[in-house]
């Protein structure tokens, strides 16, 4: 009788949770199917049709669009993409991780506050911040007339339109995105390892490249997923720091669209570009496991 109670119960949660799963998942799976699978299937059908001489699109399957692609003829355009988001990452982490070590371990009472300036100019619409940012480096910026009321220069910087502006300013808009999971890896390490490799005769450097630095390597492989991957695809920053003088792959497929009007050929650039962002998530996520997703989410 026992045994049968049992099995009615397993069988009985085993219904429950079948009736449960729809409601919670359905609603998840109706947006990343109307939102994420959706896009990326008319973007995938755009891809593959021809460009009139006026701009119309014709109805006529082709993988023309795909030619300068595989030809290499965008080559020099992703390689400074990737070097450039690469450069991004590898910025944010020098400084993110000293700042969130810092809060982390010495913020105190202040580790709210702090952690809310680095977020708080976040909540700001990202165009204007770039646009502020922009009035800073310009020729007549606040830099500029600063360094020139110092006596520093004797003529104004030419900061804006070049590839080191662009880059500081892909460090500057996702510096907070780096510094987030980092301070969640930092805060979450138990004090009593840090005690323990003290008493063990470790060194401060030591420590940090044996216990903290491992121990973090999940919120390092998040801050990476929300840094690399963004730059790889941002045309805002390059679009209004570089101009016409620095190209990324974001500001092509941006350039395809609304430039030319050529939609089939920035429909096959952007799910290129959407192939190579997967393909190096899976990579970072099989790098960092379950933990880089917990610190995303």
């Amino acid at each position: 009788m026992r045994t049968l109670k049992v099995k009615k119960d397993k069988t009985k949660k085993r219904n429950s949770l079948s009736v449960q799963l729809p409601i919670y998942i359905g609603p998840i799976s109706i947006w990343i199917v109307l939102f994420v699978f959706a896009p990326l299937g008319i973007i995938l059908y755009f891809s593959f049709l021809k460009t009139g001489p006026f701009g119309e699109i014709i109805k006529t399957f082709t993988i023309e669009n795909y030619r300068p692609i595989i030809a290499g003829e965008y080559g020099m355009i992703f390689i400074r993409t990737f070097l450039y988001a690469l450069f991004t990452n590898f910025a944010c982490l020098a400084l993110g991780y000293p700042l969130a070590y810092w809060i982390a371990k010495y913020g105190g009472n202040r580790k709210t506050f702090l952690m809310s300036l680095v977020i708080i100019p976040s909540w700001t619409a990202y165009l204007i911040r770039l646009y502020a940012f922009k009035t800073l480096v310009g020729t007549n910026g606040l830099i500029n007339n600063l360094l020139l009321s110092l006596n520093i220069i004797s003529t104004p910087l030419r900061m804006l339109y070049t590839p080191e502006i662009v880059m500081i300013g892909l460090v500057y808009s996702w510096l907070p995105f780096m510094v987030l999971p980092l301070y969640a890896s930092l805060e979450g390490l138990d004090p009593a390892l840090w005690e323990a490799a003290v008493d063990l005769g470790a060194t401060p450097l030591e420590r940090f490249f044996k216990v903290t630095l491992p121990l973090t390597k999940g919120g390092i492989i998040a801050g990476t997923i929300l840094v690399f991957i963004p730059s790889l695809g941002d045309w805002l920053v390059p679009h209004i720091l570089g101009g016409d003088k620095v190209m990324m792959v974001g500001s092509l497929v941006a350039y395809k669209f609304i430039g030319v009007g050529d939609i089939p050929k920035g429909a096959s650039l952007a799910l290129f570009l959407t192939a190579i962002v997967i393909a190096i998530l899976f990579v970072f996520i099989k790098l960092g496991g379950e933990e880089a997703l917990e610190r995303i989410l």
